[in-house]
C-alpha cells in the first residue's frame, strides 16, 4: 500500500472524498510552501496540505485523523515568527485559507461574525466603512489571517491603549480535535456562565481546536490622530521616556521604540520616508495619540513634548499629511522584513512593565556583549514589548546553534526577573518551549498539560508545540 509520511493511500482517498481532490495537494513544492512562515529559516514541510471551507469539513477531517492518530497542524497565513504552524511531524497541514468571509457586520451591537482565513486589514477597512473600528494592528496585518491572531493573541502598536486580541473576541466556533463542534461562549459584552472556553481558546497556538467562526466586538471610529517621531542621543532615554509620557497622565494610541540600525536597515529596505539621521542619534519613539477631539490632541502633544524635551533629542517631526502618517508606519512595519533581508535572524518576543523597559534592554546588549552576537531592538514600547532581533552575519553556525542559546536564556532569565514573560505576541511555539520553565512552575507547566490532554487526549492536533509531546523525539 503506497504511504505518504505516516499517511496510507486510502487515507488521501479519504480526504479526497471529503473536500474534493482539487484541495488536496501531494506536490512537494506546495509541501514546502506551507510548511514554513517567518521564523528564521525552518521548513517543516506537511505530508499532505488540505483546504477545507467548512467546520463540517474540517470536523470530517478530524474524526479521520482522531481515528488513525495522524497529526494535524492548523495553517494560516504563514507570517507567525514562533514555529507555530511547522507540522514538525508532517501529517495534514489544514490550511484555512478557504474560510475568508466576513459573515456579517452588526452595527446595531458593534460586532462583527468573520471566518478565520479574513486579512486582518481587510477586516479593519470592512468595519470602517461602516464607521466602525477593529483596533488590533499586528505589523502584518496587510497579510495575517485574524483566525491566527486569535491562535497567538496578537497584539500590535495600538495595544498599548486598545488592548490586544483578547480584549475583543466574545465568541468562537471551534472544531476540536475529536471533530466536535462547540461554541466557547456569547455574542454578549458580559458572560460569567461557566468556565471561559473563548479566553483559553485565544492564544492557545491552534493546539486545542480549530477556530472556524469568530465574533469580535468593535468601537465607534475615532475621527483625527498626531503622529511624531522623536529622536533620542542615548537608547535607555527613549525607553525612560516612555514610563515617564504615561506618568504625565498621557495614554497614547501608539508607542513604538526603534534603536538606531532598525532605522538605517528599514531605509535602505524600502522607499518609507527621507528621514535626517544625524550623527549620535541611538534611537527614536514613534508617538501617536487619537480622538474625536483635534484641540485636545494638540494639548497632548504638547504635553508629550514637554516631557521628552526633559532627555537629549534632536528635533522631532510631526506627520502632517496621512502619506507622511502612512510612511512613517511603513518605516515602522518594516523593520522585520529589513532585519530578515539582511540576514538569518532570531526574533525574540520579550515583554516587562514598560518602566524596566531601560533594564531590559541593557541586559540585551550585555547577553550579546558577552556571547558575541549583535542584536537590533525595536517594539511596542507603549506596553514593554520589546522585540530583539538577534542576527546571524559572520557568527559561525557553531556559535549560532550553541553560544545565542545561551544568550536567549540568559535574556529570558533577566525578563522574568523583571516580572516579564517570555513572550508578548508571538507565541511559543516551536523555537520557545524549551524556556518555558524559567516562566513557569513545574505545577503550572502540568496544569498546562493537563488541560492539552482533556481536549486532546490522543495528542494530534499541533503537536510539538508549546511542550513535548509524544510524537516528539529531539529538539529541532
Amino acid at each position: 500500500m503506497k504511504t505518504y509520511g505516516i499517511l496510507t493511500n486510502d487515507i488521501i482517498e479519504q480526504l479526497n472524498q471529503i473536500v474534493s481532490k482539487d484541495f488536496v495537494f501531494l506536490d512537494e513544492e506546495t509541501r514546502i510552501e506551507y510548511g514554513k512562515d517567518h521564523t528564521e529559516d525552518l521548513v517543516f514541510p506537511p505530508a499532505v496540505v488540505v483546504k477545507p471551507k467548512s467546520a463540517d469539513e474540517i470536523s470530517q477531517i478530524m474524526k479521520l485523523a482522531n481515528q488513525f492518530e495522524i497529526p494535524v497542524t492548523p495553517i494560516g497565513a504563514r507570517t507567525g515568527l514562533s514555529g507555530g504552524m511547522l507540522s514538525v511531524h508532517q501529517g495534514i497541514g489544514l490550511s484555512l485559507e478557504r474560510m475568508n468571509q466576513i459573515l456579517k457586520i452588526d452595527t446595531d451591537n458593534l460586532q462583527v461574525i468573520t471566518q478565520p482565513g479574513v486579512i486582518t486589514q481587510v477586516l479593519q477597512d470592512a468595519v470602517l466603512e461602516k464607521g466602525l473600528f477593529y483596533p488590533v494592528d499586528p505589523s502584518s496585518k496587510g497579510s495575517c489571517f485574524i483566525g491566527g491572531n486569535i491562535a497567538e493573541n496578537s497584539g500590535g502598536a495600538r495595544a498599548v491603549k486598545y488592548g490586544v486580541t483578547k480584549d475583543y473576541v466574545l465568541n468562537l466556533e471551534v472544531v476540536l480535535p475529536n471533530g466536535e463542534i462547540i461554541e466557547t461562549g456569547a455574542n454578549t459584552l458580559k458572560n460569567s456562565t461557566g468556565y471561559n472556553l473563548t479566553q483559553l481558546m485565544v492564544g492557545s497556538e491552534g493546539t486545542l481546536g480549530i477556530v472556524t467562526k469568530i465574533v469580535l466586538k468593535l468601537l465607534p471610529k475615532n475621527d483625527f490622530n498626531v503622529l511624531m517621531l522623536v529622536p533620542f542621543y542615548n537608547m535607555n532615554e527613549a525607553a525612560k521616556a516612555v514610563s515617564e509620557i504615561f506618568k504625565a497622565g498621557i495614554v497614547p494610541s501608539a508607542m513604538e521604540f526603534m534603536e538606531r540600525d532598525a532605522i538605517d536597515w528599514t531605509l535602505k529596505f524600502t522607499d518609507a520616508i527621507e528621514i535626517g539621521l544625524k550623527e549620535g542619534i541611538q534611537a527614536h519613539l514613534l508617538i501617536e495619540v487619537d480622538g474625536n477631539y483635534q484641540d485636545v490632541l494638540f494639548a497632548q502633544a504638547e504635553k508629550i513634548m514637554e516631557v521628552v524635551e526633559q532627555f537629549k533629542i534632536d528635533e522631532v517631526f510631526y506627520a502632517e499629511t496621512e502619506d507622511q502618517k502612512n510612511a512613517l508606519w511603513k518605516l515602522r512595519r518594516n523593520v522585520a522584513e529589513a532585519v530578515k533581508s539582511h540576514t538569518i535572524y532570531k526574533e525574540e518576543d520579550t515583554v516587562v512593565p514598560r518602566y524596566e523597559l531601560p533594564a531590559l534592554l541593557k541586559a540585551v546588549k550585555d547577553a550579546g556583549e558577552k556571547y558575541g552576537f549583535k542584536s537590533i531592538c525595536y517594539g511596542h514600547a507603549g506596553d514593554g514589548n520589546l522585540h530583539v532581533n538577534i542576527i546571524k552575519d559572520d557568527l559561525t553556525d557553531e556559535q549560532w546553534k550553541h553560544e545565542v542559546p545561551k544568550g536567549i536564556r540568559e535574556i529570558f532569565e533577566k525578563t522574568v526577573a523583571l516580572n516579564g514573560t517570555l513572550s508578548g505576541e508571538h507565541g511559543i511555539g516551536l523555537v520557545q518551549k524549551e524556556y518555558m520553565t524559567i516562566a513557569f512552575s513545574d505545577i503550572s507547566l502540568q496544569l498546562m498539560k493537563n488541560i492539552k490532554n482533556v481536549f486532546d487526549p490522543k495528542q494530534i492536533l499541533n503537536p510539538g508545540k508549546i511542550f513535548p509531546d509524544k510524537f516528539s523525539k529531539s529538539s529541532y
